[in-house]
């Protein structure tokens, strides 16, 4: 077989082979990535580029080193949801930097976690002064939690005891210029309705809009591929079926 076609062939099966792993393996190793969890990422990807590139050696028996480090990593992570003590094993525990305001020197040295680190991902979170800091805590993914003391932290609503309207999530009617009908039956309206808001912004053509989302307050966001962003931005503006 053709040089290049036997490394096109590999590289489709490279590809897809890693590609049903992943969806697999879903989305833990990304969301909740240990140090651990990336060396096995990058071994799995060599051993890919390895299968796609390398002629010399058998497709069958990297194909088989493939799938086997794919059922290690499988097993390991059914065994850590399945024990806490596996996971504590295997991921470590979160580890408390910052207790009631004060460094823990002791702690930081045992994760080898220096205090320019530390500082930068207080940085990170606009966080330049320690005295703001009650607890901060390292994750097992490396990234730091904290929670500042009570008098530096946002006024809410709920600290002035004032009302407010509830905010949900938006729901899309239009997407890349195809309206999406089992939405807006969800929000029960239909195209009339639709047809006649986009009309009072010029819009005669779904296949102008890249996204049009409608809000729990009735406000219709459009934009256009040609960037003419508009928006009914008033609550008063929507008007849904009679």
């Amino acid at each position: 077989m053709n040089e290049t076609l036997m490394v096109l062939v590999r590289g489709v099966i490279a590809f897809f082979t890693l590609f049903i792993f992943a969806r697999i393996l879903g989305k833990q190793q990304m969301s909740q990535l240990t140090y651990f969890d990336y060396i096995l990422g990058i071994t799995i990807g060599s051993i890919a580029a390895t299968l796609t590139t390398n002629l010399g050696n058998n497709t069958w028996s990297e194909w088989v080193g493939l799938f086997t480090w794919f059922i290690l990593v499988f097993i390991i992570q059914m065994i850590a949801i399945k024990s806490r003590y596996i996971a504590k094993y295997m991921d470590g525990e979160p580890t408390v930097v910052i207790m009631n305001g004060h460094i823990m020197e002791d702690a930081m040295k045992t994760m080898r976690y220096s205090i320019d680190h530390l500082l930068g991902q207080l940085r990170l979170k606009g966080i330049f002064d320690l005295t703001q800091v009650e607890f901060a805590v390292l994750e097992t993914n490396g990234k730091l939690s904290v929670q500042k003391k009570s008098e530096f932290q946002p006024v809410t609503a709920k600290d002035l005891n004032l009302s407010t309207s509830y905010s949900g999530l938006s729901t899309e009617v239009i997407f890349d210029g195809i309206v999406l009908d089992q939405n807006l039956e969800q929000l029960k309206l239909d195209r009339l309705w639709l047809d006649a808001e986009l009309k009072k912004l010029g819009i005669d053509d779904y296949s102008e809009i890249a996204l049009a989302s409608l809000d729990t307050a009735g406000r219709l966001y459009v934009d256009r591929y040609n960037d003419r962003l508009k928006s009914l931005t008033d609550p008063s503006d929507y008007r849904g079926p009679n």
